[in-house]
């Protein structure tokens, strides 16, 4: 089966959320037998290099073209109605060549990443032919207009009403795209059923779960010293809610931590530190990485994954590696979102700062607790998340459309 990727980003490397996620998918359909071609707007020079690792990689036809000014797409989104993401990442130069592929390979599938991707569709202007016979999946990943909703609650005026229009203009594209595709998927239950209120009919959007690559995040051989703590979060420290959770902590509970443990250390570990996050390394026992070549050694030497999230819905790739690797983690209801977890047992959670705090105490003061999270933790991933196993779905969808052809 022929099949066209419009990515946001280039998924290569797979060392962030959405990419992991997007890098998996493709090559699982390829180890399927399919055909791909990947089409993906280009941010910076560098990303040229990975698309051309990604092709190496896969042996697959990655397409990119760069994206003009960031401004001037912003500017294009007011003057057209849109919502400003949906916007960011439109290319006309990688629009040109979708609509030469669409004519020239017919494609059986075009699979779009985000929300955002479906404005190339819309500007492509499909022929009768492929309206027909082409089936359009969307993996929306994240509800994103609820994201903005949370961030509009967080923020005060001017951003408030920023972050309002922004949700109710991807609101009403998220529902215009359920109209216009075959399938939508969303990383977990959670969010397909607050997408599904919106709906009359929801019975063309699913779930289409995160995985984790078991060979790449496993136990450390050794246990770490849990007597001094070594707290460990993990993601992109320039994305809004990585970034509220980690000053949240700090700002609200390190202080509390370090006068109870006062040798322990509190790892940020992850590109594209903020300013803000970038500040916090004043503070006793806190570092802040930046850019890591390997996480792995970052998971193998603490004791602790605090996850204190407050912003945004999804299953966390973050979390589900740090139970690969045998880290206690505690987060709050929304970090566990979507995992097929059983608080307690798999992880703890926690939702004041009082909570998170008996949490640490129970984890250092229970070895009996942390050494079940210890174990329950890399069973439940090898169990339930394995990425062959959670793509299976998504196969399924492109057999019954090939045995529908023939």
């Amino acid at each position: 089966m022929k099949i066209l990727v419009l990515a946001h980003r280039v998924p290569y490397p797979a060392d962030k959320g959405e990419k992991i996620r997007t890098y998996h998918q493709i090559k699982y359909l390829v180890e399927q037998g399919h055909q791909l071609t990947v089409l993906a707007p280009l941010e910076d020079d560098a990303e040229q290099g990975f698309a051309e690792a990604l092709q190496q990689k896969l042996g697959i036809d990655v397409i990119t073209a760069r994206l003009g000014s960031g401004f001037g797409r912003k500017i294009s989104a007011v003057l057209r109605g849109l919502a400003v993401s949906q916007s960011h990442f439109f290319s006309p130069a990688l629009l040109a060549q979708f609509k030469q592929l669409l004519r020239t390979e017919q494609p059986d599938t075009v699979l779009c990443t985000s929300s955002a991707m479906a404005l190339y569709l819309d500007r492509a202007g499909l022929s009768e032919r492929a309206k027909r016979d082409c089936t359009l999946l969307m993996d929306f990943m994240d509800l994103d207009s609820d994201k903005w909703q949370q961030y509009a609650r967080q923020a005060s005026i001017p951003m408030r009403w920023v972050y309002q229009r922004e949700a109710r203009l991807v609101a009403r594209a998220e529902r215009q795209i359920y109209q216009q595709f075959d399938r939508c998927f969303f990383i977990s239950y959670n969010e397909v059923t607050l997408f599904s209120q919106q709906l009359a009919d929801a019975s063309k959007v699913s779930v289409l779960a995160n995985g984790l690559d078991t060979s790449a995040f496993y136990p450390a051989s050794a246990p770490v010293n849990a007597t001094e703590p070594v707290f460990l979060f993990t993601g992109v420290m320039n994305y809004k809610p990585n970034e509220d959770a980690v000053l949240w902590f700090v700002q609200s509970m390190w202080a509390q931590v370090r006068q109870q443990y006062p040798n322990a250390r509190f790892i940020i570990a992850g590109m594209s530190p903020s300013a803000k996050i970038q500040q916090l390394a004043s503070q006793p026992g806190v570092e802040v990485t930046g850019y890591v070549d390997d996480i792995l050694p970052y998971y193998h030497q603490a004791s602790i994954f605090i996850a204190p999230f407050r912003l945004a819905r999804g299953v966390q790739n973050k979390i589900l590696q740090a139970m690969a690797c045998g880290l206690p983690v505690i987060t709050t209801p929304m970090g566990a979102e979507g995992i097929a977890c059983q608080p307690g047992e798999h992880l703890l959670t926690a939702q004041t700062e009082a909570e998170f705090l008996q949490c640490i105490a129970e984890v250092q003061q229970n070895p009996a607790l942390r050494q079940a999270l210890q174990q329950n933790g890399p069973e439940l991933i090898r169990q339930r998340y394995s990425w062959e196993g959670v793509l299976q779905p998504l196969q399924r969808i492109l057999a019954a459309k090939e045995e529908a052809s023939v």
